[in-house]
C-alpha cells in the first residue's frame, strides 16, 4: 500500500474516533479514576482537584507538540491559577528522569503525574486518548465539557467556568 492510500486510512480512522466531550463521565466516575504518582513518588487523584476548574493533559516529554503545548499553558495556568484554575498533566513518560526533566525544561509549576506504562496503560485506554497531546477541559462539578481546546477558544471557555 502506498503513502498516498494510507493518509487517507489514518485521517478516516482517526476522524471516526474523534473525541466527544459528552462520551465523557464526571471525574467521580469509577470507570475512569486517574491515581497516579507524582515527581516526589506521592499519589494524586484528579478527584482531589474537584471543586476547581481543571485542565486534564495527557502529554509526553518526547512528544514535540506537547512541549511546545506546554509554553502556552504556563502562561495560561500563571494568569487563571489564582481563580481556581488547576491543571493536571499526565505524563506517559516511561523514563522517569526524562519525564523531570521536561517539568523543569519547560518551567512546569501544576499538578503532575506519571502513568510509566507508556501510550498502552489503562489511563491512557480509559480516557480515550488517541494523540498526544490530549487534554480534557473539565467544570468544577466534574464534568468534562470540551476536548482539545487551544488559544483563545480555550481561555475563552476558561474564562466561563471560572465565572460559573
Amino acid at each position: 500500500m502506498t503513502l498516498k492510500k494510507i493518509i487517507p486510512l489514518v485521517v478516516i480512522l482517526f476522524t471516526s474516533c474523534a473525541i466527544n466531550a459528552q462520551d465523557f463521565p464526571n471525574i467521580s466516575d469509577p470507570r475512569v479514576p486517574i491515581k497516579l504518582p507524582n515527581v516526589k513518588g506521592d499519589s494524586i487523584t484528579l478527584t482531589s482537584l474537584k471543586g476547581k476548574v481543571i485542565l486534564l493533559d495527557f502529554w509526553a516529554s518526547w512528544c514535540i507538540p506537547c512541549r511546545s503545548a506546554n509554553k502556552r499553558l504556563v502562561k495560561l495556568y500563571t494568569k487563571y491559577k489564582s481563580s481556581g484554575f488547576e491543571i493536571f498533566s499526565v505524563s506517559v513518560d516511561e523514563s522517569k528522569k526524562d519525564w523531570e526533566r521536561a517539568i523543569a525544561k519547560d518551567k512546569i509549576t501544576w499538578v503532575q503525574v506519571n502513568d510509566p506504562r507508556g501510550v498502552m496503560a489503562s489511563t491512557v485506554i480509559d480516557w480515550n486518548v488517541m494523540v498526544l497531546p490530549t487534554t480534557f477541559l473539565i467544570n468544577k462539578k466534574g464534568d468534562v465539557v470540551a476536548v482539545d481546546l487551544e488559544g483563545k477558544e480555550l481561555e475563552t471557555a476558561l474564562k466561563g467556568l471560572l465565572e460559573e
